[in-house]
């Protein structure tokens, strides 16, 4: 009665093992950072990254479950992945402010909030965190000037995070 019979099982089954995981990865990015107090919308850029990859995998393996000739489809994600790559390339900055972000996120120990000096011969940017977006950081220097820094800058200089009393000896 059922010709894809096979198919629909190893689908299913895909499918709940898919749903196991984004749960937990899930859980495990929001007790991350509740014990690292992150802002929510950092949260949700890391959400909206994690999804576009468990997305991509999961096509991936129902496009091998249902058929699809592995040389063929080889070509295919080749082809795909070298148009990104190109388009990518072309705009290096978005992909390296994207991968700053993610950084940013996990292991950077600035949060929302601190006063920061950002080392730099050129510039004393010296003030307090406001936001940290998928993008820029914003700051707020302490001669009441906003700056926005693209978090890959931000990457790459040196930070100092002052404690508030510090900064009111000064």
């Amino acid at each position: 009665m059922l010709i894809y019979k096979q198919q629909l099982l190893y689908t299913l089954i895909f499918v709940l093992i898919m749903v196991i995981i984004v749960f937990f990865t899930k859980r495990a990015i929001r007790k991350f950072s509740f014990v690292k107090s992150i802002d929510a919308n950092r949260r949700k850029v890391i959400f909206n990254l994690s999804y576009l990859i468990f997305y991509i995998t999961g096509i991936s393996f129902l496009a091998i479950i249902w058929g699809v000739d592995h040389k063929q489809f080889i070509v295919f994600v080749s082809s795909i992945l070298a148009v990104l790559g190109v388009g990518f390339f072309a705009q290096w900055s978005i992909l390296s402010n994207l991968t700053a972000s993610v950084i940013l996120f996990f292991s950077h120990p600035v949060r929302i909030g601190d006063r920061i000096r950002i080392l730099d011969k050129d510039f004393d940017w010296t003030g307090e965190v406001k936001d940290i977006t998928g993008f820029y950081f914003f700051l707020h220097t302490d001669d009441n000037r906003s700056i926005t820094l693209p978090n890959s800058l931000v990457i790459q200089k040196g930070i100092e995070i002052l404690d508030k009393r510090e900064l009111k000896n000064q």
